[in-house]
């Protein structure tokens, strides 16, 4: 593992588990981006377990790099679901910016810790 490989790994599991933590709870700024993008509180909150699942793996993958890699991945594949939600939405550019700025981090992250094993 490198440092940058460690640094990007920590960085989006403390994001994730705010994100999902927040989605779970069903905080008042989510509860109105579950109503925007049309998703049930419940799918919602799935996304929330996802989310926290992701950073698990991500923390695991420090000592484990196969799981880290993973996780990494399934965040790519999530974020792209982000962004089609975003668009579908109708939210324009500025809205969509950061998951698919995240989705750039999640796959830089993968690549460098598979170039780090």
């Amino acid at each position: 593992m490198t440092v940058a490989s460690i640094v990007m790994g920590i960085m989006l599991a403390v994001l994730f588990v705010a994100l999902g933590v927040a989605k779970l709870l069903l905080v008042p700024f989510m509860a109105r981006a579950a109503e925007h993008f049309g998703i049930s509180p419940t799918n919602y909150r799935l996304i929330g377990v996802l989310e926290l699942a992701a950073a698990g793996g991500l923390v695991i993958g420090l000592f484990w790099p196969p799981l880290g890699i993973a996780a990494a991945v399934g965040l790519v594949v999530l974020l792209i679901g982000a962004v089609v939600a975003h668009r579908r939405a109708g939210d324009g550019a500025k809205e969509t910016f950061p998951a698919v700025w995240i989705a750039l981090v999640s796959a830089a992250t993968a690549v460098v810790t598979v170039l780090a094993v």
